[in-house]
C-alpha cells in the first residue's frame, strides 16, 4: 500500500484513538576563540534554513579525560561550537539526557556517568548551561536532544545509581534483551518523561528539544502484554490491536509534551528524528504518519535519511521523496537528517566510495524539494574525520556559496 493510501487510515485510527485516550489521561503533573567568541550582530541567532549538527553523548564525554574539569569541559565544547560556526552551520543539537540521566542540573534524572564515568556522581558544573553559553556567544541555536524512554541499551550505562529511576521504581520500567526503557504505557512514567522536558525548557536558553528514534525497542515481543490486556480489560470497546496500543501510548505521550511546552511561555520548538525509512517505523511503534499530517504532536520532523545516492536498498532520493509525499500539516516543518558518519566509509554496499561529492549533492537535492526546510548532520565526529574530509569540504562549501 502507498503512502497516500495509508495516510487517510492513519488519520482516522489516530483521531478515534486520541479521543479513547485523552478521556482517561492524569493532568500533566587558538585562533579558536575558546577564548574570544564575542559574535556580532549580524551573526546572532541566524533565522535562514535548518543547518544544524548533532553532537551525540559520546562526543560531549569527558569520563576518560584526565581532565574533567569546568574549564577542560568549556574548551572542549567551544571547538565544537567554533568548527560548527566556521562550516557554516546554525543549530546544535546536544544529547543531555541519553540514559534516564542528565546532562544538566535536574531535580528529577541522576547526574549522567557521561562526565565523570559514574552515574550520579555530579561533574560540579551544569554542562547544559555551559553549552548554552557558549552557544549564544557563537549564535548558535541550541536543541536539547532527548531521549525519551530508554534507561539503558547494550549494558550502557555499565552501573546504574541508586536514584535511577529502575532502581528506584523499577515498576515503571519494561526489561528486554536489548535494555531498559520507561514503560510508555504508564502515567507515572510518561508524567516523568513529560516533568523532565518542562524542567529543560524552564531552565534554560534553549531553542528547542528533540526526541531521536528509540521508541519501542524492536525486540519488545510481548513483554508489555499483560498491561495492554489491562487496557483492553478498561477499554472494552476500544478495539486496539497491541501494535496500534503502542502507537497510541507514544502518541499520548507526545501531544501532551507538544501543548505543555506551547503553554510553557518559552519559545522552544519540539522536533522527533525518526528513521529514514518510512516502513522502519512500524517496528518501533512509530506514527510517523500522523506526526507528519497532524497538527500537535511536533513543530518538526527530522526523518534520518542516512542513505547514499545509489544505494541498492533505499537510495536518497527516493526516501526523501516519500517523505514529500505525505501532506504536511500547517505548521509542521520537515528536515532531512545527513549522514555525515558514513561519508568516506563502505556503508550502503560501497556506494559512499564512489564519489566525494554525496552530502553536497544531497543538500542541493532538499533545496529542490520545497518540503524541505533544511537538514541537520549527524554527527559532529564527521567534522574531524579524515576519511570524510573530501565529503565534508565540497558540503560545507556548497554552505557558504549560498
Amino acid at each position: 500500500m502507498k503512502v497516500k493510501e495509508i495516510v487517510p487510515i492513519v488519520v482516522s485510527f489516530i483521531l478515534f484513538g486520541l479521543s479513547v485516550a485523552f478521556s482517561v489521561l492524569t493532568p500533566p503533573k587558538s585562533e579558536e576563540p575558546a577564548l574570544q567568541v564575542a559574535a556580532t550582530a549580524e551573526e546572532a541567532r541566524p533565522k535562514q534554513e535548518m543547518r544544524g549538527v548533532w553532537i551525540t553523548y559520546m562526543e560531549l564525554s569527558m569520563e576518560n579525560e584526565d581532565n574533567q574539569s569546568e574549564s577542560a569541559f568549556r574548551e572542549k565544547f567551544a571547538h565544537m561550537a567554533y568548527t560548527c560556526k566556521k562550516q557554516g552551520f546554525n543549530t546544535l543539537v546536544v544529547q543531555v539526557r541519553p540514559f534516564a540521566d542528565a546532562l544538566y542540573s535536574s531535580d528529577l534524572y541522576p547526574a549522567s556517568h557521561v562526565l565523570t564515568g559514574i552515574q550520579g556522581e555530579t561533574a560540579g558544573y551544569d554542562a547544559l548551561k555551559v553549552m548554552c553559553e557558549i552557544c549564544g556567544n557563537f549564535g548558535l541555536d541550541i536543541q536539547a536532544w532527548v531521549n525519551p524512554y530508554r534507561v539503558k541499551v547494550n549494558n550502557v550505562p555499565n552501573e546504574l545509581c541508586d536514584d535511577n529511576i529502575f532502581v528506584k521504581h523499577p515498576e515503571l520500567c519494561i526489561e528486554t534483551d536489548s535494555g531498559i526503557i520507561l514503560d510508555p504505557s504508564n502515567a507515572d512514567a510518561r508524567q516523568l518523561i513529560e516533568d523532565g522536558v518542562l524542567e529543560i525548557a524552564e531552565s534554560y536558553d534553549i531553542d528547542g528539544v528533540q526526541f531521536d528514534d528509540y521508541f519501542y525497542p524492536a525486540d519488545i515481543g510481548e513483554t508489555d502484554y499483560p498491561e495492554y490486556m489491562e487496557y483492553l480489560d478498561s477499554h472494552p470497546s476500544s478495539g486496539l490491536s497491541l501494535e496500534r496500543w503502542r502507537e497510541l501510548n507514544v502518541n499520548i505521550l507526545l501531544s501532551e509534551i507538544y501543548l505543555r511546552l506551547q503553554n510553557c511561555g518559552r519559545n522552544v520548538t519540539f522536533g522527533i528524528s525518526p528513521q529514514g525509512n518510512l516502513d522502519n517505523n512500524a517496528n518501533l511503534s512509530a506514527d510517523v504518519v500522523s506526526w507528519c499530517c497532524i497538527k500537535g504532536f511536533a513543530d518538526y520532523i527530522c526523518p534520518q535519511l542516512y542513505f547514499s545516492l545509489d544505494n541498492p536498498k533505499l537510495g536518497f532520493e527516493q526516501a526523501a521523496q516519500d517523505w514529500c509525499d505525505l501532506p504536511l500539516a500547517e505548521g509542521v516543518q520537515l528536515y532531512a537528517g545527513l549522514a555525515g558518519y558514513k561519508a568516506g566509509t563502505d556503508a550502503d554496499e560501497g556506494t559512499w566510495l564512489e564519489k566525494n561529492d554525496i552530502l553536497k549533492t544531497e543538500y542541493n537535492i532538499l533545496k529542490k524539494k520545497n518540503e524541505f526546510s533544511g537538514f541537520m548532520l549527524y554527527s559532529y565526529s564527521s567534522l574531524e574525520n579524515a576519511d570524510a574530509a573530501e565529503e565534508i569540504k565540497n558540503l560545507c562549501n556548497e554552505l557558504k556559496s549560498d
